[in-house]
């Protein structure tokens, strides 16, 4: 988001500013173990017995003992939530039905145990379950009319930043793109290290770099300003400790929890570039996870961050990652046509990322030959 300012001739006063107020989240603990004070946390929160909290949680944690530590009491329900494929407005607008079919009543809270879409999804629950019509139809920039249920957001990865941003990422029947609203952002956040124990390494490395794009876009952006950039210095220090470092384990989880946040805040403060916009062609096509979406994509970006591809290639060659090939190799004219409909659907990135004369220098063409490499 664009910080926008009046200027002013030497010595004369400012009278007037158009200054963005920023929403951020209220509350946040962190610390390894700090999930277990999530009970005491919900407890004020409830509204009565009858009125439940729904905790969505990863189904990557069906069977293990995290679903054994979740809070649940009265008539609070567990949904486990598939995240094999990016979170969909579909999916929002079912879920949303069937709390309300299950309970009449509004619940007292919505819960996020999980990535990046799976808190998402969480956001996007909360905020239909007071709003009316379907989610497709707040895609877009402060569309929101009311507030949203009270929502929580926990990460059990590090790196998308979703746990900070007023942004819930959807699928739609026309396009991928988020509920962008200060009625999204969490009520509180979780950031327990722990609960990231045990990520796969390849899964680890890609919402990692998610989080490295995150700064890299944010710092050579046009919205930049001196409180997202703050938040992107540290989370770009941070990245490069993780990833060109050699920390303990326990520091690696601390650390990239950190720069998962600070990156987020980066990014709610200013925007995101090139490959983010370039990669939610390939999600919305071809279902390709965000992370991943964005490293296939960024690999081809040396002409926009040069310096940002060098230092992520270094990274990606020090943790032994190999990426994915031919992933474009079979998409039909008509599905290229779409993803670059999509990508260039992104004009805030695009405005970002090379200013506001940016459709001068993105074509089709372009776009079609970023992603014929892919």
């Amino acid at each position: 988001m664009k910080v926008e300012r009046k200027t002013t001739k030497p010595g004369e006063r400012q009278t007037s500013r158009n200054f963005r107020n920023f929403p951020m989240v209220p509350r946040v603990v962190f610390g390894a173990g700090s999930f277990d004070q999530l009970g005491d946390i919900l407890m004020p929160k409830r509204r009565h017995a009858e009125a439940p909290v729904i905790f969505l949680v990863d189904d990557v944690f069906e069977g293990t003992q995290l679903l054994g530590r979740i809070p649940a009491i009265f008539d609070d329900q567990i949904i486990l939530i598939s995240a094999d494929e990016e979170p969909k407005t579909v999916q929002v607008d079912t879920l949303v039905t069937r709390i309300r079919q299950s309970f009449g009543a509004t619940p007292s809270g919505i819960v996020g145990i999980g990535g990046g879409s799976v808190m998402d999804l969480a956001k996007a629950v909360a905020i239909m379950l007071n709003n009316e019509g379907h989610s497709a139809d707040y895609q877009g920039w402060d569309l929101v009319k009311r507030p949203a249920v009270y929502h929580a957001g926990i990460p059990t990865l590090s790196g998308t930043g979703a746990e900070v941003s007023r942004t819930a990422v959807l699928s739609g029947p026309q396009r991928k793109l988020g509920i962008n609203s200060d009625y999204t952002v969490f009520d509180q956040v979780v950031l327990d290290p722990d609960l990231t124990r045990g990520v796969p390494k390849d899964q680890w490395f890609y919402t990692g770099m998610d989080c490295y794009i995150h700064c890299v876009e944010s710092l050579n952006g046009s919205y930049l300003n001196a409180f997202s950039k703050s938040y992107g210095e540290k989370a770009m220090e941070l990245c490069h400790e993780v990833f060109l470092g050699d920390p303990s384990p326990e520091e690696s989880r601390e650390k990239l929890m950190m720069a998962s946040w600070h990156g987020g805040m980066s990014i709610a403060y200013s925007q995101v570039g090139v490959a983010h916009a370039v990669s939610y062609g390939l999600s919305y096509v071809l279902g390709v996870p965000h992370g991943l979406g964005n490293c296939l994509v960024f690999n081809h970006l040396q002409q926009y961050y040069p310096q940002g591809v060098e230092t992520y290639l270094k990274m990606q060659e020090k943790h032994g990652i190999r990426m994915p090939k031919g992933v474009c190799a079979g998409v039909s004219p008509e599905e290229m046509q779409t993803m670059v409909e999509v990508a260039l659907s992104m004009e805030p990135l695009w405005e970002n990322a090379l200013g506001p004369h940016w459709k001068t220098q993105i074509t089709p063409e372009i776009l079609s030959g970023i992603y014929e490499k892919i």
